[in-house]
């Protein structure tokens, strides 16, 4: 489908691909439900879900953007990477993409650790269950088998925790042991900023920082921008009006692309988590902008 100037876009949803709980098409007619005219899937560190949702977005006549969220950290600070228009069929982009996601189940796999070593029964089969049980609960088939390319996250290690008992919502699960500082929370070497946004260059993309205001680290955002990515995520579910006046600022000052989303990961207990699709929306024009093959 050809890239709309016109309406809103959501440039940040996740779906069943990733640590979200609804298929790529449910994101998608979602979003024709809040009256967009595009939106984007952003799992993270993969694009399993994306030929699904363009296809639906054809269907139905929205604009879907092709998108991640890559994994990253600096200065021992987890940092998100969101690419829009990175041409998922590239061979090295794949096999970068599956490199990310052998380190996030090696993540994975050490806050299990960490967590029976604080006394609490859990595995990772347990977790994988969790994850594809998750995606069954998406699709409706009952399937039990996590498609190729998908990701497992700290959420459906939350999910465990929830359903043996050991925690009484999502947000103590992460308040408690999965969040950063919390009692199992580990962070392996992973991918610096600096090379995701060089990654998503020659993937063809386009790169923005997300929620730059979760970071608690100005000064680190500030460091990143200066070093060639392309936009800012302002607009987010977790910034006050506060924090979205003062990137667009800095996106302003810095000659970047101002992008927003609702981060949109489901609903877990019947809670939306970050915010429902449409929450936080752009305007449409700025696609122009982020798919370098349709700029003038």
């Amino acid at each position: 489908m050809a890239v709309t100037s016109n309406g809103k876009a959501d440039l940040h949803t996740h779906t069943t691909a990733s640590d979200g709980t609804r298929q790529p098409a449910d994101n998608v007619r979602l979003a024709k439900e809040a009256g967009l005219s595009a939106v984007a899937i952003t799992d993270h560190d993969t694009m399993a879900g994306v030929e699904e949702a363009i296809a639906e977005g054809e269907r139905i006549g929205i604009t879907v953007v092709p998108g991640v969220e890559l994994s990253t950290v600096a200065e021992g600070r987890d940092i998100h990477i969101l690419g829009y228009y990175t041409d998922w069929r590239d061979v090295l982009w794949q096999e970068r993409l599956a490199g990310l996601r052998g380190t996030r189940d090696q993540r994975n796999e050490m806050i299990v650790e960490r967590l029976v070593q604080l006394g609490v029964s859990i595995t990772m089969d347990e977790v994988i269950r969790a994850a594809a049980s998750s995606e069954a609960a998406g699709d409706g088939n009952g399937s039990s088998a996590r498609a190729k390319g998908k990701t497992i996250g700290r959420p459906h290690i939350a999910e465990v925790l929830l359903n043996k008992g050991v925690v009484s919502t999502m947000k103590e699960a992460f308040d408690l042991y999965l969040a950063e500082g919390a009692a199992a929370y580990v962070n392996p070497p992973r991918l610096h900023p600096f090379e995701a946004i060089e990654w998503i260059r020659e993937a063809g993309g386009t790169s923005v920082i997300a929620h730059p205001g979760l970071y608690g680290d100005d000064e680190l955002v500030e460091k990143i921008v200066r070093r060639g990515i392309e936009g800012i995520e302002a607009y987010h579910s977790d910034h006050d009006a506060e924090a979205e006046a003062r990137y667009v600022q800095m996106a302003e000052r810095h000659g970047l692309l101002v992008t927003g989303g609702s981060d949109y990961h489901g609903e877990r207990q019947g809670k939306v988590f970050h915010g429902a699709i449409g929450s936080r929306t752009v305007n449409a024009d700025v696609l122009r902008q982020l798919n370098k093959r349709n700029r003038d």
